[in-house]
């Protein structure tokens, strides 16, 4: 599991959590760009955070279109979802301290 995820690996493992959506619906969902996506997801299958399995054939030919590619969390990446947005919530608590004039 990588040490620390970065805001655009963990809005992607958000999204994945969400519905386990195809890729064209992560891009339309986050509104990143599908050359920021794709290889993003490609990552995070390589580090083990998602997982993911083509449609069947006969459905994608029933609705006249290509194969989806399905993602989901695995359990690593469920707890690379949850540590890391415990770490970008610490992160906006300390922002917002410091543009109160806290410190």
């Amino acid at each position: 599991m990588p040490r620390s995820l970065g805001i655009t690996s963990l809005q992607i493992l958000g999204t994945i959590r969400d519905n386990g959506p195809y890729g064209l619906e992560i891009v339309t969902r986050t509104g990143l760009p599908s050359g920021t996506v794709y290889p993003t997801l490609g990552r995070l299958k390589r580090s083990g955070l998602i997982k993911a399995r083509w449609e069947d054939q006969r459905t994608a030919e029933r609705e006249g279109r290509p194969r989806r590619r399905y993602y989901e969390l695995t359990a690593d990446g469920q707890r690379a979802l949850a540590a890391g947005a415990s770490r970008v919530a610490a992160l906006a608590a300390d922002l917002a301290s410091a543009a109160a004039g806290g410190t």
